[in-house]
């Protein structure tokens, strides 16, 4: 049997002896490989094993360089210099196997030219790096991702970073004091669009007609030089010495109105009146029935204070509310036609809540500094202390009828468009919530449920969960109970979430 073995290899051809080598291997190499796997010397020395990585290293010349120099991911990685390509990488799994064997989770990108910064960390792989192409052929200038949220269409150059940082895109920097126009005043917070319209920067004017000819209501009638009267802090403020120019001093809320509020047609020679009702007509909220002479009452300073002595002149003292009230508010017509009613209820006749209920004067209760708040009403009295917010509530948000006694008690009765539960949680308000503020709640989640609201569910709004009253649903405390959606394993791993995920965030588990 020796003699025939040994004649049968002895006519073996040089193929077939390949083909013998490739029955001894342990497996399949990856497909990537498959063109190298007739001659084993492509990948493997076998007088020295140690020349292993550097066969590999023959071939995948970029890695090498980077092994060499210690720079990109492989020149950095902590068996760089061992330079062990086995260490990481498997052959002999089969065609379809995983070589590369990444783990994109725990990949440590500090160690790649391009560390992962700001807004960078938050990135999926997939949003640098495109599909079927090496991870390494991603381009780390800022141009290469950005290049489309450039709103400078290139005419800054590419050096995203003079401007801009790794947190967000929007709110770059820019010196513009290096510039041959400086952002002073109200020019310091206008957006970049502002000026340079259409992402144009070689071409914007800097002169203030070239930006501001529409906001200008001389309509060039005082020329093109605006920085005689105005400032960039404020368009608004003017240089002007009204006095002077036309005998009309503006002062109090005169010297603060914008110029075409009293020249309306924009042109400066056309002559206005100086008087008040020359101006102020439209403005008269007693439509004539006070005279013209608005300045027996009202000044500069504002149009609705007034001095005129309502007790003096009419015997009814304007106190509290009544203080603060317009002149119109009551006098709706003719002083001298119109007889107005000195009792409570013959203004506030439809402001009654109570109907024709009670026959006292509305000043038995009611004061005249707030019709609502001061009344002096004990409620303590009655079977519902008022607690809390309840004692600054009106009267006729409990009481929606005349009947007082037709009030509900229970918290749910007024509150039920404020539960935001939808009554998922029942109707027993007052086991989180207090007379003292709807949204100063109490409720120990951990202590009350024996389910503690730790990481992300801390965030969530008790909605979230409890979609039905306790009473119809009892809500599991498993995490799949609520995340089966989100079980990406499709319960090839069981209902034990927390084995590899956290309440932090459902995404990137590990096992434990």
């Amino acid at each position: 049997m020796r003699l025939m073995f040994a004649a049968g290899l002895a006519g073996a051809t040089a193929a077939q002896a390949t083909s013998v080598e490739t029955l001894l291997m342990p497996g399949k190499v990856a497909s990537a490989h498959a063109k190298l796997e007739e001659v084993c010397s492509n990948c493997h020395d076998r007088t020295n094993r140690v020349r292993q990585s550097e066969l590999c290293l023959a071939c995948h010349k970029p890695i090498a360089a980077d092994v060499r120099t210690h720079t990109g991911y492989h020149g950095r990685m902590p068996n760089a210099a061992a330079g062990k390509c086995v260490g990481c990488h498997t052959e002999h799994m089969g065609r379809e196997a995983d070589i590369v064997r990444m783990d994109r989770a725990a990949f440590d990108h500090a160690l790649t030219d391009f560390p992962l910064v700001g807004a960078h960390r938050t990135l999926d792989c997939t949003s640098c790096h495109k599909a079927g192409e090496a991870f390494r052929k991603a381009e780390p200038a800022c141009i290469a991702c950005h290049k489309k949220d450039d709103y400078h269409v290139g005419q800054l150059g590419t050096k995203c970073a003079d401007c801009h940082n790794n947190d967000s895109w929007t709110g770059a920097h820019f010196d513009h004091g290096k510039t041959k126009f400086s952002l002073t005043g109200a020019h310091q917070s206008v957006s970049c669009g502002g000026c340079h319209l259409g992402g144009q920067y070689k071409s914007a004017p800097q002169t203030c007609v070239g930006c501001h000819a529409t906001d200008d209501v001389h309509r060039g009638e005082r020329g093109s030089e605006c920085s005689k009267c105005h400032t960039t802090s404020d368009w608004k403020t003017a240089k002007f010495d009204h006095e002077k120019e036309t005998g009309f001093a503006l002062l109090g809320r005169h010297a603060k109105i914008d110029c075409v509020g009293c020249h309306r047609s924009g042109n400066f020679k056309d002559k206005i009146p100086k008087d008040c009702y020359g101006c102020h007509k439209a403005d008269d909220s007693h439509a004539g029935r006070f005279g013209q002479k608005c300045n027996d009452c009202h000044d500069n300073l504002a149009w609705k204070p007034v001095k005129y002595d309502h007790l003096a002149r009419t015997k009814f003292a304007l106190v509290g509310a009544h203080d603060k009230l317009d002149c119109h508010t009551c006098h709706t017509a003719n002083v001298a036609q119109q007889k107005l009613a000195t009792d409570c209820i013959g203004c506030h006749r439809a402001a009654n809540p109570h109907g024709l209920k009670f026959k006292t004067g509305c000043d038995s209760c009611h004061g005249q500094q707030d019709w609502h708040s001061e009344i002096s009403f004990d409620h303590d009295l009655t079977s519902y202390p008022l607690l809390g917010l309840h004692n600054v509530v009106s009267c006729a948000q409990c009481h929606r009828t005349q009947a007082f006694s037709d009030a509900k008690s229970r918290c749910i009765d007024c509150h039920k468009k404020d539960d935001v539960h939808r009554g998922g949680l029942g109707e027993k308000c007052d086991t989180c919530h207090n007379p003292n503020g709807w949204a100063l709640w109490v409720f120990d989640h951990r202590k009350q449920t024996g389910f503690a609201l730790s990481g992300a569910h801390g965030k969530l709004k008790c909605a979230d969960c409890h979609r039905k009253p306790a009473g119809e649903v009892k809500i599991s405390p498993d995490c799949i109970s609520c995340h089966q959606k989100d079980d990406v394993h499709a319960g090839q791993f069981g209902r034990q979430c927390e084995r590899c995920h956290s309440t932090v965030t459902f995404k990137g588990g590990r096992a434990r």
